[in-house]
């Protein structure tokens, strides 16, 4: 399922379920739909902020375990990919920052971010 982020600031964000989730309990707000308050995005952009300096410096690259059950299964013991593509992971970071970038705008210009899930 997809979460759509919106408000007057920015153009909406669209983004899967599982990582909206993630960036939702950082900022203790509930996952189906909700707001942050014009007066609550500088906190909530200080604590995205906080959160990937802290996994840019631990260099972590979560990736979940249905790509790496993916990988193991189509990778040999001997590490031969099979002519599969290499993988690639999207950083917090990468799929923050157009929230992220949502809430500064917000936050600008003194509005709210409202989401709910599209089915």
């Amino acid at each position: 399922m997809l979460v759509t982020f919106k408000s007057r600031a920015s153009a909406e964000v669209l983004m899967y379920e599982e990582h909206a989730n993630r960036i939702l309990d950082l900022l203790h707000k509930d996952h189906k739909q909700g707001v942050i308050t014009a007066g609550e995005t500088a906190a909530a952009i200080k604590i995205l902020e906080a959160e990937i300096s802290t996994l840019k410096a631990k260099e972590i690259h979560a990736t979940s375990e249905a790509i790496e059950r993916d990988v193991v299964a189509h990778h040999n013991e001997n590490g031969d990919d099979n002519e599969h593509e290499q993988l690639e992971t999207v950083s917090f970071s990468s799929r923050a920052y157009p929230l992220l970038e949502m809430l500064r705008a917000a936050n600008k210009e003194n509005r709210d971010v409202l989401w709910g899930v599209l089915p």
